[in-house]
């Protein structure tokens, strides 16, 4: 698909639903994702969103796949993974920023619903912000708000009494937000691939949990210039043995495309065919040890050709025949 066809398709690109027939996967979509804006200019912008539905819908993906629309009382999944006070002064801060990033939560909240009461086996959240830096600041952290990702494994544990949860983040940009939740807790594998140099300047690989979690906080450094052979190889030597092990019960991604080639934010060279076998991966994992229950969401990617492309690239691995 040229660039310049996703960007136009991306100015008024809208949901075409698939309702009907139950599908094997699914894709969670909500208006409401363009509404957040932190600056004019800034690169974690609503033509993000456009342009991802934009490009499954160009790919066909749309009619391939369920509609899902996210959940929306979620305060409660969230104050499992934030303080009481960092989600007041996000309200109070942030305003409509605040309401897009809970509707964030509610599509991982809706993912995982889907995959375990068997509404699909496999979803993809195409949401914004991003979530995989949130902490408990009280303030906005690498264009993130609240760690969906870690809200959507705590939300499987305790409403679905999922026991084992593995987190893969191939982000760009190291997932510190989900490091932290997790650091000293056995019962989640985190598995993470990135350049340790960039921002946050964290993910050393000598960080591999405390306590009763060590050993299952797994960082993987690549450097600027990493190819699909660096990160598929990361993958097979370092993820692949320890989820064997883990014995998942859920997989989730936090899949963030600022590691594609030419992004604006980073340095690595991965293709669209990388983010398929990556995606390819994590499938297997899930077919192997969790009757395929896999939800994807949404983190970084701020090319939009690009952006558009992988998660294309990415949705159309997760939908594809066994």
């Amino acid at each position: 698909m040229a660039a310049s066809s996703i960007i136009a398709a991306a100015a008024g690109g809208g949901r075409a639903g698939a309702a009907g027939a139950r599908r094997a996967a699914a894709v969670v979509t909500d208006p409401l994702f363009v509404e957040h804006w932190l600056e004019e200019g800034h690169p974690e912008s609503p033509a993000r969103y456009r342009a991802v539905i934009a490009g499954l819908e160009q790919g066909g993906l749309l009619a391939k796949t369920a509609a899902l629309a996210p959940a929306t009382d979620v305060d409660p999944a969230v104050l499992a993974v934030h303080t009481q006070e960092h989600l007041r002064q996000i309200r109070g801060l942030y305003g409509r920023s605040h309401e897009v990033a809970l509707r964030a939560v509610g599509a991982g909240i809706a993912g995982v619903r889907a995959v375990c009461d068997g509404g699909a086996a496999r979803v993809f959240c195409a949401t914004r912000p991003p979530g995989h830096h949130a902490l408990n600041t009280g303030r906005e952290e690498g264009f993130c708000f609240y760690n969906t990702v870690a809200i959507a494994a705590r939300y499987a544990q305790k409403q679905y009494g999922l026991g084992k949860i593995l987190i893969v983040d191939w982000d760009y940009h190291h997932g510190n937000g989900t490091e932290a939740a997790f650091y000293e807790d056995p019962s989640v594998l985190f598995f993470s691939t990135h350049d340790a140099r960039a921002y946050p300047g964290t993910g050393s690989p000598a960080r591999k949990g405390e306590g009763r979690g060590r050993g299952y906080n797994i960082n993987v450094h690549l450097d600027c210039g990493a190819q699909d052979a660096d990160i598929i190889a990361a993958f097979e030597r370092f993820l692949l043995p320890a989820a064997h092990r883990f014995r998942p019960d859920l997989v989730l991604v936090s899949a963030g495309f600022d590691s594609r080639k030419d992004d604006l934010l980073g340095c690595f060279d991965i293709t669209d065919d990388g983010f398929t076998r990556l995606t390819r991966i994590v499938r297997e994992l899930a077919d192997e040890h969790c009757g395929g229950r896999l939800v994807s969401l949404l983190e970084g990617g701020y090319s939009l050709p690009g952006l558009a492309a992988s998660a294309t690239a990415h949705v159309a691995a997760l939908a594809a025949p066994a």
